[in-house]
């Protein structure tokens, strides 16, 4: 079980990490629009579209990572107050009551939407040049679903320090 663990959390580290790379991406993509526009008098048919789609992917694919390293909103006023245990109890409770059945819903209805624009060639109609957004839908799947066993992972560390009232690692 550690050794899955250890993948899950490693795996949202280094997409987290990668993620970086997205934001001077979308950055340069901008940079080039513009220079494009006001300096060439010639913009591109992409310099809208792109950096939407990276900042998109950039930021659904970080929520596992987010989650990794706790970096959620929390009401920490209470919850820092609490014991580790105490802590353990709100988090598997708030995991049963609300994330299994929000993030869940989130990856089923993704993937839908994922599979249905790689069967169609779906097109983004926000620009005249229509790129595919299915690699797109493919990210808010996948980030969605990094998150989804992320969370399991917390899961059982918090069921596990419940249980043994001692840390899973």
């Amino acid at each position: 079980m550690r050794k899955i663990l250890q993948i899950i959390d490693s795996t949202n580290e280094r997409i987290g990490q990668a993620m970086r790379w997205f934001v001077i991406a979308a950055i340069l993509f901008m940079v080039i629009e513009v220079v494009q526009r006001y300096v060439f008098h010639h913009p591109t048919m992409w310099g809208y579209e792109i950096p939407v789609q990276i900042g998109a992917a950039m930021y659904i694919l970080s929520w596992g990572y987010v989650h990794f390293s706790h970096g959620h909103v929390r009401v920490d006023v209470f919850y820092s107050r609490f014991s580790l245990r105490n802590r353990a109890i709100i988090d598997i409770a708030c995991f049963l009551l609300l994330f299994v059945p929000i993030v869940g819903f989130l990856a089923y209805t993704s993937g839908a939407w994922m599979a249905h624009a790689w069967k169609i060639s779906e097109k983004s109609v926000l620009t005249y040049w229509y790129p595919p957004i299915s690699p797109l839908r493919t990210a808010i799947f996948l980030g969605i679903l990094f998150l989804l066993l992320q969370g399991i992972a917390q899961f059982i560390r918090d069921l596990h320090l419940l249980m043994r009232s001692k840390p899973y690692d």
